[in-house]
């Protein structure tokens, strides 16, 4: 509770009329921005890594408070943080935005996730502190968000749509979920006068319309869910249980080898089942795992279809 505070108050307190000028850094910049990164670095680490959980919720509080003041530096957009590893770092193709997140495991095995939306605005200081309330939120699939009330993941792809007079933004996610089960989900962010909505129907699929799409599985699984710009599509493992009884037990579900999808078709994305993927190239995208492995993969198997 004191972490979610301090990042509110972090986020809403800093000098938004920061000038900067967007493309480089000076060296002056440079100056006070890589000391930053090498601090971000060492505490990045440690919410990673650190065993006792005080410390790692310590870490992620003073993380916090660095990472504002880097980007506080005038024309901090311009810097990439490239050497910082532990968080995402991931930039519209469009360049219109970037956007941070990262998490914390708690000590029973859960995870709380934390970010900010840093807009490109050639100019001022613009930043949206993502506030994670999955907890609270009773049917995420259906919800759709502002900042403060944010479904919590850790994003590794953006998929800008330009639709008519309302693009959006696909962005694939990562979401530590429990000791038994992980997540992983397709999020849709757009703005609205000016301001970072999350969740979008634009998702159509078993007779249903979604703003979001969430997947759970097993803890010791590995899921695929990656963009195929060649198709225009988003795929993913199917996921079923290992016996028809454990149907209700998400947490026991893994990829059964078989390959569904959704299909950007006019703006939307429509659901497609029993994937033929063998002429699809290799995946590029990394996939997150289990902090504790410290590993990033990558799934290459060739699928079967599903008769």
């Amino acid at each position: 509770m004191k972490i979610t505070l301090l990042l509110i108050i972090l986020f809403v307190t800093c000098p938004f009329g920061i000038a900067n000028a967007q493309g480089f850094n000076t060296p002056d910049q440079l100056n006070k921005l890589r000391p930053m990164q090498d601090s971000l670095i060492k505490l990045g680490k440690q919410i990673v890594n650190n065993e006792n959980d005080l410390e790692r919720k310590n870490a992620n509080y003073t993380f916090i408070r660095t990472l504002v003041k880097a980007l506080q530096v005038p024309n901090s957009y311009a810097y990439n943080f490239d050497s910082l590893k532990t968080i995402s770092i991931m930039r519209s193709p469009d360049n219109k935005f970037r956007v941070f997140t990262w998490f914390v495991m708690n000590e029973d095995g859960s995870y709380r996730f934390y970010g900010t939306l840093q807009m490109n605005t050639g100019g001022k200081l613009q930043l949206f502190p993502l506030e994670d309330y999955s907890p609270l939120l009773k049917n995420p699939e259906d919800s759709v968000n502002t900042n403060r009330k944010w479904y919590g993941a850790q994003y590794y792809k953006i998929i800008p749509v330009v639709s008519g007079p309302s693009p959006y933004y696909v962005l694939l996610g990562w979401k530590g979920h429990t000791v038994k089960s992980t997540k992983k989900v397709i999020e849709v962010l757009s703005f609205k006068n000016g301001q970072p909505v999350f969740g979008m129907p634009v998702l159509s699929g078993n007779k249903k319309i979604r703003n979001r799409v969430i997947f759970e599985y097993n803890r010791q699984a590995s899921m695929l869910l990656r963009y195929v710009p060649e198709q225009s599509l988003i795929v993913f493992d199917h996921l079923s249980p290992p016996d028809d009884k454990m149907k209700l037990q998400q947490e026991t579900y893994g990829p059964d080898l078989t390959y569904d999808g959704y299909k950007l078709l006019k703006g939307k994305w429509q659901y497609k089942d029993n994937l033929d993927m063998r002429n699809v190239p290799s995946p590029e995208d990394v996939d997150i795992v289990d902090p504790r492995k410290q590993a990033i993969t990558d799934r290459n198997s060739l699928p079967r279809r599903r008769n």
